[in-house]
């Protein structure tokens, strides 16, 4: 399968912008449009679709000017409800739990949150932009551990044991069945029946079709 995708990036920073253009251009990829703001990210995107030439992935920072608070993530939540087949992946300096929560309560499907320093495993960041624009999840482990442990105060994963809970971290990070079992160094067959009952727990049934490991991660984003 071709894993060439089409991205718009929004950032701020002009070196992270060209930083991240000759990262993706270099493997490949094509970015189509790099904006400094999330006024252009929007227009640039409905700019786009008129042509009808809306690209896989946007990848945009949570920050952004004027007021540098909440720019970005507001403008991938628009994205997101406008254009339901883009994939967005937002990059943010810290862990904000409310961004991460606000951005995964929509679809469950085509969205990422990682850290910047996550960039600088140029491997597992182009994973991340191929996966989100393929309609997958990538979530950073950061997020995904300040997340479980609030979840883990508010009782909404009591069920689990913490083998299990230990998966659906890795699951919420955008790791496959096979992925999980390397990390966990347990067989494949381990990792099914770990998933299984994370699913039989949380109430998810077989008709929820594969999005059913987004939904065990929205689970306890949306307690």
């Amino acid at each position: 399968m071709d894993n060439r995708v089409r991205v718009v990036i929004a950032e701020d920073s002009v070196l992270l912008r060209e930083g991240l253009t000759r990262l993706l251009t270099d493997r490949g990829h094509e970015v189509v449009a790099g904006v400094g703001d999330a006024e252009a990210l929007v227009k640039t995107v409905a700019d786009l679709a008129a042509e009808g030439a809306l690209p896989d992935v946007v990848v945009a920072d949570v920050r952004m000017p004027p007021t540098h608070t909440d720019e970005g993530v507001r403008a991938a939540v628009r994205l997101r409800r406008d254009y339901p087949g883009i994939g967005v992946l937002v990059l943010s300096q810290y862990v904000e739990e409310q961004y991460a929560t606000e951005l995964l309560a929509g679809s469950s499907t085509g969205v990422g949150y990682l850290l910047k320093d996550r960039v600088a495993d140029v491997r597992e960041f182009l994973d991340a932009v191929v996966r989100v624009a393929r309609g997958g999840t990538a979530l950073d482990p950061e997020v995904v551990a300040q997340l479980l442990g609030r979840s883990r105060k508010q009782d909404v994963l009591a069920g689990l044991t913490p083998r299990e809970r230990e998966v659906l971290g890795l699951m919420a990070e955008g790791r496959t069945n096979s992925a999980v079992a390397k990390q966990l160094v347990v067989s494949d067959g381990a990792v099914e029946k770990h998933v299984s009952n994370i699913f039989m727990k949380l109430g998810l049934s077989p008709s929820d079709g594969d999005h059913r490991r987004v939904l065990a991660v929205l689970t306890y984003l949306r307690s």
